[in-house]
């Protein structure tokens, strides 16, 4: 017993110089620089980050939403390995509860001596019946005194909770998918919008330069480039009817309604009026971003196992009791006996230091990775954050610029237009002022879809579709 003192103390002392775990740097600037104020912000707390796509006041994303959130696979699939995670959690758990499992067995055995000599002797006989029956009961039970359950817990509680904001950002990134996949394709059946408007103006230039050919006022040609120009917008409308209908089959699939038809997605053609983003603070990420929150509990699971790995250093003491009982009858022979054991077993690593050793500088090295990780994890939410924010400033600022602008050249258009019908005007001065006017209405749209996109950009970076206020500190999440 003196030999082991000296390994206990060294291994204390291992103890004490191992415990560290170096504190995550998470610093964060004060305020998104250039992303703050302004008329396209809402006060902080005003809108419901949990759900941010009821913002929109769009029954038909909001149903798609939903129904995703309940049928995708991916949802289903984070759910699932929520599942295991709170299964290992139990099972980890319950080793340090007694153990031990009863065993019962019942023999009957018939002997008869086929040659030899026969023993007649009470006890001694070579045939006949005998019987045999035992029943055991033996316990083992780990005496934690040094803390192994709770470090265990608290590396198993970090597993859960990591997979639990795992659970929470699959969903969160699901819903903005759909949110995005949804505003694609309203901004596809704008473009065909468009396009079939284009291909009507087109029709009536034709029709236009075809009567003024006949009557000697243009050139034949003059029909003939419109009629170019005509099949131009004829060839992408039809490109554009596939593209919308492929976005709509890529919403049902989202939505887990694979087999409906694409005509049961309905799609306006125009963005609507896009919600105001809260104001926040950058260290609001620390709380409300699940990945941010996974990583954070990926480094209280590793501390765990590092804090076990130390104690593996120290002793280990078991009681083991037991029950015993047996009954074995023979001719002439019989024996009935039972057993009550109480023992306990001491176990003090020493050869295996070495061993124990390596394992707990590898423990270091995967906590360290943990706590990068982390760090990495907010900076990342931090970027996201700010350049989804500073995007969206300017590209509702493009969209005012365009909407004048488009506004603009569709009167300059008409007016044009008006002229070469009454013959003030040729077909290229006229060919200009709508291709000009058309040039700057596709660059209106694609304006609006890339805001709206960017707006749910900004509310998923900003950590909204998951309920963070159930999870105000990890250790409730744990």
């Amino acid at each position: 017993m003196r030999a082991v003192i000296p390994v206990v103390a060294l291994a204390c002392l291992t103890l004490g110089a191992c415990a560290h775990v170096r504190r995550p740097d998470v610093q964060l600037p004060q305020v998104y620089e250039g992303a703050q104020g302004g008329p396209d912000r809402a006060p902080a707390g005003s809108i419901d980050l949990d759900r941010w796509w009821l913002t929109f006041k769009d029954p038909e994303l909001n149903g798609l939403v939903d129904q995703a959130l309940a049928r995708n696979p991916d949802a289903r699939s984070a759910q699932a390995r929520l599942n295991e995670a709170r299964a290992d959690r139990v099972e980890t758990l319950t080793n340090y509860l007694p153990q031990g499992d009863i065993s019962g067995s019942d023999r009957r055995t018939s002997t008869r001596q086929l040659a030899g000599t026969v023993f007649d002797i009470p006890g001694f006989t070579t045939s006949g019946v005998t019987d045999a029956a035992a029943f055991n009961f033996n316990v083992s039970w780990e005496a934690d005194i040094f803390g192994r359950f709770f470090a265990t817990r608290e590396a198993v509680n970090g597993d859960r909770a990591a997979a639990r904001f795992d659970f929470e950002g699959a969903r969160a990134s699901l819903a903005a998918n759909v949110a995005d996949a949804y505003f694609q394709a309203r901004g596809l059946a704008i473009q065909l919008e468009d396009a079939r408007e284009t291909q009507r103006i087109e029709q009536e230039l034709y029709e236009t330069a075809t009567k003024r050919a006949v009557v000697g006022l243009a050139a034949t040609s003059d029909a003939d480039r419109v009629a170019g120009d005509l099949a131009q917008a004829k060839a992408q409308a039809e490109g554009l009817t596939a593209q919308l209908q492929a976005q709509r089959r890529t919403l049902l699939i989202l939505a887990g309604r694979i087999v409906e038809p694409t005509t049961n997605i309905t799609v306006d053609a125009s963005v609507g009026n896009l919600p105001a983003i809260p104001d926040s603070m950058p260290s609001e990420l620390l709380k409300r971003r699940p990945d941010v929150r996974e990583a954070s509990a990926r480094v209280a699971a590793a501390s765990g196992r590092k804090e076990t790995d130390i104690l593996a250093f120290l002793p280990t003491l078991d009681w083991t009791p037991g029950l015993s009982w047996q009954k074995e009858s023979q001719p002439g022979f019989a024996v009935t006996a039972q057993a009550l054991i109480n023992g306990a077993a001491l176990s003090q690593p020493l050869l295996s230091i070495p061993r124990l050793l390596a394992e707990l500088k590898a423990q270091d090295a995967r906590t360290e990775q943990a706590v990068v990780a982390y760090e990495k994890a907010v900076q990342t939410a931090f970027s996201e954050s700010e350049g989804a924010l500073v995007g969206l400033d300017a590209d509702r600022k493009r969209v005012a610029l365009l909407t004048d602008g488009e506004a603009r050249a569709a009167r300059g258009y008409r007016a044009i237009k008006l002229g070469y019908d009454r013959g003030l005007n040729d077909l290229q001065t006229t060919l200009s002022a709508e291709q000009s006017w058309r040039a700057t209405r596709s660059q209106l749209t694609a304006a609006q879809v890339q805001a709206a996109r960017r707006t749910i950009q900004a509310f998923k970076a900003l950590g909204g579709g998951w309920p963070a206020e159930r999870f105000l500190t990890d250790k409730q999440a744990r």
